[in-house]
């Protein structure tokens, strides 16, 4: 019959076998058998991490999770600490600010306190800044080897300061602090007529004695067998030049205070420490 003739039933591949009701479909070569369905493996949990335990007091943390009796305890300590915040503030409020009726009656008990640990050396409310250069100087007294007494000229120490700083980037605390605050030292201590006016006096002198004589000694002042037996120390007060715009008029003469001769003790000249 010709392929044309056969009409819709006519088939373009080799005939298929007929499968009775219920035989299985023929597997290709080399396809394992079908077996029975595994279920899959189910995740298991670690040992060592267990669900987390929420923290006692209900998820409270820092002075919440103390107990009331350690919150009494931290919150008397947060009370000193806050009371004694303050009270330094106070005191140094009161020791910087200009005199009042409490720093007068009061002054002793706020000096106690700022001195020595606290000490300030600024004023609040000044009215001006400080327009003085003030330069210290020192001479001496020295005994020569053939038993002689020479007097030397006046070093500027303070000058001597001005060059060590002038052009270094990193100068030192000595440089910039240890021969003026020694002066402003000795004159907070001592009245005009450069007597001392309680303990601390005698220790400011005691201090900016020991300073000169140190200064000497590195300048070799004394020569390679003299000794250094009394220094005298001066300031030499000058005005800070006013701008050109403010009009104001100064006097360009120095001011000096002389102080007398102090003795220098064998041990202290020879660079020891009384």
């Amino acid at each position: 019959m010709d392929v044309y003739d056969a009409g819709s039933d006519a088939r373009n591949g080799p005939e298929e076998p007929v499968r009775a009701a219920g035989s299985e479909r023929p597997r290709p070569v080399g396809t394992p058998a079908a077996g029975p369905a595994v279920p899959a493996p189910v995740a298991e949990e670690p040992p060592g991490l267990a669900a987390p335990v929420p923290p006692p007091g209900g998820g409270r943390t820092g002075v919440a999770a103390l107990s009331p009796r350690h919150q009494v305890c931290a919150a008397l300590a947060l009370a000193f600490v806050a009371v004694a915040v303050c009270v330094h503030l106070g005191m140094t409020f009161l020791h910087v600010a200009p005199a009042n009726t409490v720093t007068k009656r009061h002054g002793k008990a706020i000096e106690d306190w700022i001195y020595p640990e606290f000490e300030q050396n600024w004023k609040l409310f000044a009215p001006n800044p400080l327009q003085q250069d003030i330069a210290v100087q020192v001479r001496a007294q020295v005994r020569t080897a053939d038993g002689g007494v020479r007097t030397t000229g006046w070093y500027d120490l303070s000058a001597q300061d001005g060059r060590a700083i002038d052009g270094n980037p990193l100068p030192s605390h000595t440089q910039q602090n240890e021969l003026r605050r020694a002066w402003d030292f000795f004159v907070a201590t001592h009245d005009s007529g450069n007597r001392p006016v309680g303990l601390r006096g005698a220790l400011s002198e005691t201090y900016l004695r020991r300073i000169a004589v140190l200064r000497l000694d590195r300048a070799g002042a004394a020569g390679p067998d003299g000794v250094v037996e009394r220094v005298q120390i001066r300031s030499r007060t000058t005005a800070v030049p006013p701008p050109e715009w403010s009009g104001e008029q100064v006097s360009g003469r120095p001011v000096y205070r002389e102080l007398s001769w102090w003795s220098v003790g064998t041990d202290e000249a020879e660079g020891g420490v009384r």
